[in-house]
């Protein structure tokens, strides 16, 4: 079956068995009877780590932020790791708040797959290795240029409504943004960051955060940020949903289902040999003559349906046959699912380059995602455990919530039935902040994120012409986790250290 959009589309897919939903019932309950207790103040540790032979030594904040309102009454405690240089000026030392998406995640995946000072040991291609999972010094944190503050939305981690408060008023777009902007402002205030260069960091989900926020933080609350870094992008949710009403997402995700095709070795020689020449080829094609015939509907001849379905089956590794019965529509699902059918294997969601096995090999969708169940939950989850009590010394028998549906459903706004933007949002705040720099990376074998669809996004902003080199895009080898794979990491680590220094020179 196809995971709809209210549970966790957009950043890791995963579903929900019922005693799970009962454990998160009773978890609720207990965390319930908890609030009535004083909230621990937060654990500071200390720690160092070495980058290119040089030693930074840092210290670790680990705990709740109490969020209230204006009268004081608690609404929610939120669960954020910081980490600030040692003997550093806090009016120069940049400071990077960082999330994950969903909705429905907690930040392990930016704290402890490439931003913090431990990441989490995988193979160099990403692979997981065998159970329970084992962390190292990362000598790619990004604590090498600015201090860093990881936050989980309420719901995620360890972050909870407050006893009696409803878990809907932070569970929506607007709602979810106003929450972490007060966390931001809090955070900011108490820990004198106020002059302080300030970023954002999201990934997939929390892009669309991301987005909103800098506009909201400069609206609500006057604090303008100096970048944004947006990894495996969305702000325009037209862009990736499929519907029968929709057609782009049959265009956006073209060139990644190719570069997966490519991948496998599923495309015809000459496609292979210079790939980026081929998916540019692909992407005018697909925005040209494949997106007029789509648009036409059933307003064109039999001889036109087999010219598109031949040059997808070209493009796709696909047979003709399949996409014509698909009417030359490829749903996301159907070719995780098709492109390795006769091997009886199925490819990656987040992550092409990995594959899994089903029971059922003529189903319609894969049963899970390879690249999430089989490669990245199972290590994080467990290193990430052990790190808050063992080096943080942070404890608590709430279970981290990973990737969590408690967060649904989700109030999508003015867009509930249609499709979600924030593209505006990121378009005002740049419009206002002329200093404003915005990173945006993507991964070739994403298809959860498809770099097309960030590409279509960002030329869609309606940017003045004075602003859109305030953008800058890159683009890795790897899929929507791009910093698992090592080469991908090294070379990301140096383009983002690269951003900072362009977006903080005088």
């Amino acid at each position: 079956m196809k995971v709809s959009i209210n549970i966790l589309f957009f950043c890791l897919l995963g579903l929900l068995t019922m005693s799970e939903t009962v454990a998160a019932i009773a978890d609720d309950k207990q965390h319930a009877k908890n609030e009535s207790l004083p909230i621990a103040p937060p654990i500071i540790t200390k720690g160092s780590v070495t980058i290119h032979g040089k030693v930074i030594s840092y210290t670790a904040t680990t705990g709740y932020m109490k969020i209230a309102d204006e009268e004081g009454n608690l609404k929610a405690t939120m669960f954020y790791t910081a980490y600030t240089k040692d003997n550093s000026s806090l009016e120069q030392r940049p400071i990077t708040y960082a999330f994950n998406g969903g909705p429905g995640s907690s930040s392990v995946w930016l704290h402890m797959g490439a931003l913090g000072p431990k990441r989490v040991v995988l193979s160099d291609k990403g692979d997981a290795l065998k159970p329970p999972g084992t962390m190292v010094d990362n000598e790619f944190t990004w604590l090498e240029f600015t201090d860093l503050v990881f936050i989980d939305p309420v719901g995620t981690g360890y972050s909870r409504p407050a006893k009696d408060e409803k878990k809907e008023q932070f569970h929506g777009i607007d709602e979810d943004i106003a929450s972490v902007g007060n966390f931001i402002r809090l955070y900011t205030t108490q820990n004198k960051r106020w002059v302080s260069p300030k970023f954002l960091a999201g990934e997939s989900y929390g892009t669309t955060r991301a987005a909103g926020l800098a506009n909201h933080l400069a609206d609500r609350h006057g604090m303008y940020v100096n970048g944004i870094v947006l990894i495996s992008m969305v702000l325009d949710f037209q862009t990736l949903r499929f519907s029968t009403s929709n057609e782009l997402p049959n265009v956006l995700f073209l060139p990644t289902y190719a570069a997966t095709a490519m991948y496998y070795n599923k495309l015809a020689a000459d496609l292979q040999v210079n790939q980026e020449k081929t998916l540019q080829e692909i992407r005018n094609w697909a925005l040209g003559e494949y997106f007029t015939y789509l648009v036409k509907g059933d307003a064109v001849d039999e001889s036109t349906h087999d010219a598109i379905a031949i040059t997808l089956s070209r493009f796709t590794g696909l047979t003709k046959q399949f996409i014509r019965s698909c009417n030359n529509r490829i749903d996301i699902f159907r070719f995780t699912k098709e492109l390795l059918r006769t091997d009886r294997k199925t490819v990656g969601r987040l992550d092409s380059r990995f594959t899994g096995i089903d029971i059922d090999a003529a189903g319609d969708s894969f049963e899970y995602d390879p690249s999430y169940n089989g490669v990245i939950f199972g290590p994080f989850t467990a290193v990430q455990h052990h790190y808050m009590r063992s080096d943080l010394g942070f404890e608590s028998d709430l279970p981290y919530e990973i990737l969590t549906g408690r967060v649904q459903p989700w109030n999508w706004g003015s867009a509930e039935k249609g499709f979600p933007n924030v593209g505006e949002s990121l378009r005002s705040a740049m419009s206002k902040n002329h200093f404003l720099k915005v990173f945006i990376a993507n991964g070739w074998y994403d298809l959860a994120t498809p770099f097309f669809a960030s590409e279509y996004t960002i030329n869609h902003l309606h940017l003045e012409p004075s602003l859109k080199n305030n953008i800058s895009m890159k683009y890795y080898k790897s899929g929507h986790m791009m910093y698992i794979e090592k080469e991908s990491l090294v070379t990301f680590t140096q383009d983002i250290r690269n951003y900072y220094s362009s977006v903080l020179e005088k």
